[in-house]
């Protein structure tokens, strides 16, 4: 079973008031969301971080589909791992408090906060500042949509120091009950990722969440999609809402 050392700062999420489930993360590690980050639509969200091992976050979330809280679907996973001194999680499900987990053996600075709908975790960071900015952002304005919450999370962790390695990668996501996550963004690799990040995540919702927005739901007939979403899709990305992209082939 392959592991992956990622130094990070995380926040899993759910937003109370539609039900979403989310997570953001960023670290000094490219493609830092293609591995841990694990959300399953109406069950949970999970961030496998410090020795990531993602098979300990789909164990989680299979005890959260089995109605188990996020609390003791940690403990029980952790028992079990070998390595678990190494390891940091953190997980929230469709009900229920966050909650973290991070080794003895991470590295410092490392912790977490949890809360009633959230959980922040990092390890290697500049310090304890970076996590309670991310949870003191996430709680500011719970009117907003998850997402914008996540990504005001994430600027703070990063203005409060974030990883003390540097810069390279972040990543946000959000699901609701569909198959296709309602936002599912990456940066890969920059030298600001988190504010890349917020750069992507406005053209996306311009240009992007209108289509999702019309795509088939679990319920109710498919419709086609609207024409005016079809007559933006058709243009250069430069002459859309939000512009970005290049007009040549």
């Amino acid at each position: 079973m392959g592991e992956l050392f990622t130094h990070t700062y995380s926040i899993v999420a759910r937003c109370t008031r539609s039900g979403e489930l989310g997570a953001a993360v960023a670290s000094a590690v490219p493609a830092v969301g293609a591995i841990c980050l694990w959300l399953r639509p109406g069950v949970g969200a999970v961030s496998t971080q410090s020795w990531v091992n993602p098979y300990l976050a789909e164990a989680v979330l299979d005890r959260l589909a089995a109605g188990e809280g996020a609390e003791p679907a940690l403990r029980a996973v952790l028992a079990a791992d070998m390595s678990a001194s190494v390891r940091q999680i953190g997980a929230i499900g469709a009900a229920g408090a966050g909650a973290a987990f991070t080794g003895a053996d991470c590295t410092e600075w490392c912790g977490q906060i949890t809360g009633p709908d959230h959980a922040v975790q990092g390890n290697m960071l500049t310090g304890p500042e970076v996590p309670s900015a991310m949870a003191r952002a996430f709680a500011a304005e719970p009117d907003l949509p998850l997402d914008e919450r996540l990504l005001g999370a994430l600027e703070a962790g990063q203005a409060a120091g974030g990883d003390t390695r540097g810069r390279q990668s972040a990543a946000l996501r959000v699901t609701n009950a569909e198959a296709c996550a309602r936002v599912d963004l990456r940066v890969d690799e920059h030298a600001d990722p988190v504010r890349e990040l917020l750069r992507v995540h406005g053209i996306a919702g311009a240009q992007l969440a209108p289509f999702v927005a019309g795509m088939p739901r679990r319920t109710g007939p498919a419709k086609p999609a609207p024409n005016a979403v079809v007559e933006m899709l058709l243009k250069p990305p430069p002459d859309r809402p939000g512009g970005g992209g290049a007009r040549e082939p």
